[in-house]
């Protein structure tokens, strides 16, 4: 059986011995070293999808490292996460999938995906639109684009929404019509079918992040962070998460190279980026005393946030929450994203700061080209102000009774 145990290390597993059946020894995370009788170690990882158990492997130790096989289980659980089956990506990405026709949904969809990913597309969202495209594969696949019509695109959006997976509907339509593009670009399509469908789907409810948005409950809630005692970086985590606000994946993958001390400034790199251009915030004194009390004798590439029982892997994203809720501000009530929504709500019901410079502070994107880029740098003193105002209003609940 695989047995519990604490996350392997390098010479445990060269030290496994091989029995006279497998056996499995566990990482964490489903993740977990199968030695076969002959002497392999393989890595592989259990997960359930759709009520099914599912078995992903990675490779055999040690052509891939420990390291490595943790980041494709971390890649798999965030795929999972968002309801898409690891296993199904990574057959939609192997190299000589089969091809009927090069003019085919199927050819022109590979050849697709592998543009975007020599475009530098990121892994996750290339994982997703493979994916998405898995979904239409079946029905389109064979199909010359050519003969591709909008009823045929529209059959099998309708599958999808008789799930009840109306958003899905709705990101399948963009990416069938991004191949599509594609195809027009490569002079193997005329036109998009897509567009004319855009009425014809189900419009999903949005559900916005849980947040707390009135002054009086975010005072409870510092206080309570303030006074927090938990394992690891997790207190100071939630601190620089109501100081900063920023995407709590952007706070957990951090590293001290980004930070200048100096210059009180955090630069997040554009591959971390939502929207992948790269992220000035200004560092208030708050923000920086916190950073100065985890500094220690980590070097620049070091994780500002290691996890407990792994310093080179960056804080699990269930840390915040699970202490949120310890707290007694479980997900439905507040979650680390929602900071992000406190701190907008506060800043522009204070009166005090332009608009434009809050939204530069939380790195949403002007679709106005230019002016994105114009703004980050115009309001950039506004913004260093704001954030020690907004430093000090977080700080003053920490005294309050």
């Amino acid at each position: 059986p695989c047995e519990p145990a604490m996350p392997l290390t390098d010479s445990e597993i060269d030290a496994f011995a091989p029995l006279e059946k497998s056996y499995k020894r566990a990482d964490g995370r489903g993740l977990h070293i199968f030695v076969t009788p002959t002497g392999s170690k393989l890595w592989r990882m259990n997960y359930r999808f759709e009520g099914k158990q599912k078995t992903l492997s990675f490779g055999a130790w040690p052509i891939v490292t420990l390291e490595e096989a943790r980041e494709k289980c971390i890649m798999a659980k965030r795929l999972l996460k968002q309801d898409i089956d690891p296993g199904g990506v990574r057959k939609s990405l192997r190299p000589g999938r089969k091809r009927r026709d090069p003019d085919s949904f199927n050819a022109i969809a590979d050849e697709f995906l592998h543009k975007r990913k020599l475009d530098g597309l990121a892994e996750t969202t290339l994982g997703k639109k493979a994916w998405l495209l898995d979904l239409a594969r079946q029905d389109l696949g064979g199909m010359a684009i050519t003969d591709i019509k909008p009823a045929d695109v529209l059959a099998v959006l309708r599958a999808v929404e008789a799930r009840g997976t109306y958003e899905t509907a709705k990101r399948l339509r963009t990416t069938i019509g991004e191949v599509f593009r594609y195809a027009v670009a490569t002079l193997r399509a005329e036109t998009d079918p897509t567009p004319v469908l855009r009425g014809a789907l189900i419009s999903p409810k949005v559900r916005h992040m849980p947040a707390i948005t009135e002054e009086d409950e975010f005072g409870r809630l510092v206080r309570a962070i303030w006074r927090y005692e938990g394992r690891g970086g997790t207190a100071n985590a939630l601190k620089l998460m109501a100081l900063l606000f920023p995407r709590p994946g952007e706070l957990r993958h951090a590293r001290w190279s980004e930070i200048d001390f100096n210059k009180a400034v955090w630069i997040i790199p554009a591959e971390r980026m939502k929207m992948r251009r790269e992220h000035r915030k200004p560092l208030p004194s708050a923000a920086l005393h916190i950073l100065l009390d985890l500094r220690g004798t980590n070097g620049p590439e070091d994780y500002l946030l290691p996890a407990v029982t792994d310093p080179e892997r960056p804080m699990s994203e269930n840390t915040m929450n699970s202490a949120l809720e310890r707290l007694g501000f479980p997900g439905e009530r507040m979650t680390p994203h929602g900071f992000r929504a406190t701190a907008s709500t506060l800043l522009n019901e204070s009166g005090l700061w332009n608009p434009d410079a809050i939204e530069a502070e939380l790195a949403h994107v002007d679709t106005r080209g230019v002016r994105s880029i114009y703004n980050r740098t115009r309001y950039w003193a506004e913004r260093v102000e704001m954030m020690q105002w907004w430093a000090g209003q977080v700080l003053k609940h920490t005294n309050a009774r």
